[in-house]
């Protein structure tokens, strides 16, 4: 008899990811024997080997602890050493409530009973920018990227369901966002393809399905169902809300809408990227009869590509601030500049565009 079909289809996610991160390590990596040293110091030939004769990769999954990611524990503790990948975890400890760091030890021992290795608990400081489920998560990124980096993982895998995916999608409608953040999560993203998130085509009841089924303990953390926090109010009242006025459906939706928005924002940032260079003179100055001539679309993201160069904060910068930049160009008056985040201003001065530190 088989798995419980919540089990398989967690596993079969997983199992994907792994062929994935396979291929592409198998086309960087140096045979063994052939002398390289690994991100950890050790002599590639020292390390265990993949069937393939490559370093054997390692895999991390970030974990809180919570049923998603011991979830996703579970099925890559069962999946990799089948595919010759070694398999590890990291819980982060934010420090935001009483316990954490208890609830952190247990998160490693519970990997480690599941035979990963490395298994490592980092403690984070959470700062103020943004808002706390910003500062949160920046904090959380932070600590991936730096255990990853000290361990040589080839890819960190998140456990974000398809519910997360609709969430993220109603966030960015409320908040007025573009396509891009409509396109909710990528299924691998970060620097080098860090990220992986096997489970955005599971919904989350499927994922918590299946630790049941594996008798696998859980924790719930209270911060998803405080109303203090807007993604819990979404969670909570407004998808509910929504399924019960326009049918089931809304999430797969949602998913759906992520998706179609990702291919379209890839195209669109393409076309940006080619028209850039066609807009700047010798100079390099960005020229305002030129950009007229690009499409809306188009000729935001190269202003919004060069307002990052000049030094503004991605994350702070909103299409509000672009759409600023982008009247001096079509609705030109002879305002002075605009103040944007990182102490960066764009003004217009002789049929230029000139974007740079205030």
């Amino acid at each position: 008899m088989g798995p419980h079909p919540a089990v398989a289809a967690i596993r079969l996610a997983v199992r994907r990811v792994l062929h994935d991160i396979l291929t592409d390590h198998s086309a960087f990596a140096t045979p063994a024997g052939a002398g390289a040293r690994g991100a950890t110091g050790a002599p590639a030939a020292s390390r265990p080997l993949h069937p393939g004769g490559h370093p054997a990769p390692l895999v991390l999954v970030a974990c809180s602890g919570g049923a998603d990611s011991m979830g996703l524990a579970s099925a890559l503790a069962f999946e990799a050493p089948k595919l010759g990948v070694r398999a590890g975890g990291v819980t982060v400890d934010h420090g935001l409530q009483a316990g954490s760091d208890i609830r952190a030890a247990e998160v490693v021992a519970r990997l480690t009973a599941m035979k990963l290795d490395p298994v490592e608990a980092v403690a984070v400081a959470v700062g103020r920018d943004g808002g706390p489920e910003a500062a949160a998560r920046d904090a959380r990124y932070a600590a991936l990227d730096s255990v990853a980096q000290a361990h040589g993982a080839a890819a960190v895998l998140l456990a974000h369901t398809r519910d997360d995916q609709a969430e993220t999608v109603l966030l960015g409608l409320a908040r007025g966002s573009g396509i891009r953040s409509l396109s909710g999560m990528a299924a691998v993203s970060g620097a080098d393809r860090r990220y992986r998130r096997p489970f955005l085509q599971l919904d989350r009841q499927t994922v918590r399905t299946a630790c049941l089924a594996q008798a696998i303990p859980v924790w719930d953390d209270p911060h998803n169902v405080d109303p203090a926090y807007t993604r819990s109010r979404l969670r909570q009242e407004g998808l509910p809300a929504l399924e019960k006025a326009l049918g089931k459906g809304v999430v797969q939706a949602l998913a759906r809408t992520a998706q179609l928005s990702r291919d379209d924002a890839d195209a669109l940032d393409a076309w940006a990227a080619d028209a850039e260079a066609s807009v700047r003179d010798d100079a390099g100055q960005l020229e305002v009869a030129k950009l007229c001539k690009l499409p809306p679309a188009v000729r935001r993201r190269v202003l919004r590509k060069a307002a990052i160069t000049a030094g503004a904060p991605a994350g702070s910068l909103f299409a509000r601030h672009i759409e600023e930049v982008d009247r001096l160009i079509t609705g030109w008056r002879g305002q002075s500049g605009i103040n944007l985040p990182g102490r960066v201003e764009a003004l217009r001065q002789g049929g230029r565009l000139v974007i740079r530190q205030g």
